[in-house]
């Protein structure tokens, strides 16, 4: 980053996602204490899937997905992205080797169309696009919000158990997807996604979210991931 100067002050052209403080983004302390960040264990979700993620939705976690979210932090989407790769072990096989080419395609499960205009984009789309990026596979939309629009910040629990309802692109029958989000509530977004893609011929999901909010997840802090072999 190159600081605007004037009149002997430097005057910084951007600020910490994390902390606010004027400088590169993120500062040296947020990194420190993203890197302390323990990767929480993996619960049930709502319906008795399997759910991780790579973080805590607390602390600097949540203060760069919100900058992301709401903020038009989107450089802060490389950082988060390279998190969940390497937090979940995304380019390893299970006995610890690279993985190659273990998924055909990252997708993401999109945001309401009202937010993602009012946005300019969506978060989510972002970090997929980024974890593609760093695997060496393509990212393509695979998914449609309809019946529904409506986000999950604000509304209760039981409302937020339904989820919202996706239609699948054609012609995506055998696939392997890897499917992104960025923050988990209850896991009924991931859930319903999964099942869409399922039942559009998707071979296997694994979905995976930056964070969870942990007092919404099995009453825990859990990371979140869906893994379904279909």
């Amino acid at each position: 980053m190159t600081p605007l100067r004037y009149t002997g002050t430097v005057i910084f052209a951007s600020s910490c996602a994390g902390c606010g403080q004027p400088g590169p983004s993120p500062c040296r302390p947020c990194r420190a204490a993203l890197a302390a960040t323990p990767t929480p264990p993996a619960h049930r979700g709502p319906h008795g899937q399997v759910i991780r993620a790579a973080l805590p939705f607390d602390g600097v976690v949540k203060h760069l997905v919100v900058a992301l979210k709401y903020r038009n932090h989107r450089r802060t989407a490389d950082l988060l992205a390279a998190e969940l790769v390497r937090r979940l072990g995304l380019d390893r096989r299970g006995d610890g080797s690279r993985a190659d080419r273990a998924v055909d395609v990252v997708t993401w499960a999109p945001t309401s169309g009202r937010r993602a205009a009012r946005r300019g984009y969506d978060q989510a789309e972002l970090l997929a696009r980024a974890v593609g990026r760093r695997l060496g596979v393509p990212c393509r939309r695979l998914l449609y919000r309809h019946h529904g629009e409506g986000h999950q910040t604000g509304r209760s629990r039981w409302q937020r158990l339904l989820g919202p309802q996706f239609r699948v692109r054609p012609d995506v029958a055998g696939m392997r997807v890897l499917l992104v989000d960025d923050v988990v509530t209850t896991g009924a977004t991931l859930a319903a996604a999964v099942t869409a893609l399922g039942h559009a011929g998707i071979v296997a999901v694994r979905a995976v979210a930056v964070a969870a909010a942990d007092h919404e997840v099995a009453g825990s802090g859990a990371p979140i991931l869906v893994e379904q072999g279909i």
